[in-house]
């Protein structure tokens, strides 16, 4: 799709992989100047439904997926450089706020890295109650405005918010106004999943966050990050990972599959097994015909309601899929997100429904510099680091 880099569809045998856990023959096109990544559309359609047929021959009910989940965890962290994270208390910089229809936009940023801010948005309701459930929103790679200054981003922010949840909605490198780098810096997944990471820890930290109301939720590169966060930090209790969970395809962009994930000395695995190890935790697969996940019905979503399955837990997850829509977060899956969302978060739709689907009218679209942290007014600290090299600098703990 125009957001995502794509790349191109040649094929070949790659692999014969072999490890002491599983065996598993593949076929796909690797960067020859870095064969350890699978990037991209990795594998065709069919080498992928394959490659997931042979995987279920691996482990056959719960104690053997929960042996693999760990390895795929381990590998994500060890791959993704996300082990001995300097978690230091947070610096939070608040801007300014907007008070809307319901609820209150605040202009935030975090330093999660010494001299880094990660900058984003804050929706809490207008009237906040004594326990109240939190959601991570990552954006993907759209554009014109940039991610979270999207309509499709604020009408859902705000809309969770009017429904009594806290929203933080934060930027990818180099997006929005969080542009101390460019977003293709080498290790721009290290820093987009340490980013989400430490959003995490500010939102739960804050007053009156009930931490087993925890969700999060993004829409192509916003999917990645959704699925990836889920897999390796289980304070996530809910996820909704929107156009994104494909067989075939392993994101296209070097901050979804620039580091070696995927494919580790003890294994090789994909999108699809990374989004199973939320089970048995809810989850939402939305997909739809234009996309990757144009096969989700078929392929993706039984194979992990199998997973489920073990766990006697099959209906926790579930799939959405739009045959006739667009690669978005657009309002066609906004409505079944907030569906599963008050079921599972607990949410008050209450004066919100209109014939069995959740009003937006009244949350606001805000201009870009409305939502900014930094500008003129609002300089960004002193101390802040800038320039690719010297991020990358940063990230080598």
């Amino acid at each position: 799709m125009a957001e995502e880099i794509i790349y191109q569809k040649t094929w070949a045998i790659v692999f014969f992989c072999i490890s002491a856990t599983f065996h598993v023959t593949g076929f796909g096109q690797p960067d020859p100047k870095r064969p350890d990544l699978c990037q991209g559309a990795y594998y065709t359609e069919k080498q992928a439904a394959q490659v997931l047929q042979e995987l279920t021959k691996t482990y056959k009910d719960q104690a053997s997926w929960e042996k693999r989940a760990a390895l795929i965890k381990q590998g994500i962290l060890d791959g993704g450089e996300l082990n001995n994270l300097p978690r230091k208390p947070l610096k939070i910089i608040s801007t300014g706020s907007h008070k809307e229809n319901g609820y209150v936009v605040e202009n935030i940023a975090l330093e999660t890295l010494p001299g880094y801010y990660l900058t984003g948005n804050l929706y809490k309701p207008e009237i906040e109650a004594p326990s109240m459930p939190g959601i991570l929103c990552p954006h993907g790679h759209f554009k014109n405005p940039d991610g979270r200054f999207q309509e499709q981003m604020q009408k859902g922010c705000a809309t969770l918010a009017r429904m009594g949840a806290v929203v933080f909605c934060y930027d990818m490198v180099g997006y929005g106004d969080n542009d101390q780098c460019s977003h293709e810096i080498p290790k721009a997944f290290k820093l987009q999943t340490f980013n989400s990471i430490r959003a995490l820890d500010f939102l739960i930290a804050l007053p009156g966050i009930d931490t087993s109301r925890i969700a999060v939720t993004g829409a192509s590169g916003g999917g990645t990050q959704t699925i990836i966060l889920t897999a390796i930090d289980n304070r996530v209790k809910v996820s909704v990972p929107v156009v994104m969970v494909s067989a075939y395809f392993f994101g296209g962009c070097i901050c979804e599959s620039g580091m070696p994930i995927h494919r580790r000395p003890s294994h090789i695995t994909n999108n699809v097994e990374i989004a199973a190890l939320a089970a048995p935790r809810p989850m939402l697969l939305i997909s739809d015909g234009s996309d990757w996940t144009k096969n989700c019905p078929i392929v993706e979503f039984p194979f992990i309601q199998k997973i489920y399955g073990w766990y006697g837990l099959s209906g926790n997850v579930q799939n959405v899929h739009l045959p006739n829509d667009q690669h978005d977060y657009g309002p066609n899956k906004r409505q079944p997100m907030y569906a599963f969302l008050i079921k599972y978060l607990k949410l008050n739709a209450d004066g919100l429904l209109r014939g069995g689907l959740v009003d937006e009218s009244k949350s606001s679209i805000l201009p870009p510099a409305d939502l900014s942290v930094f500008s003129k007014e609002h300089p960004r600290p002193s101390d802040a680091v800038s320039g690719d090299e010297a991020i990358m600098k940063l990230l080598n703990w």
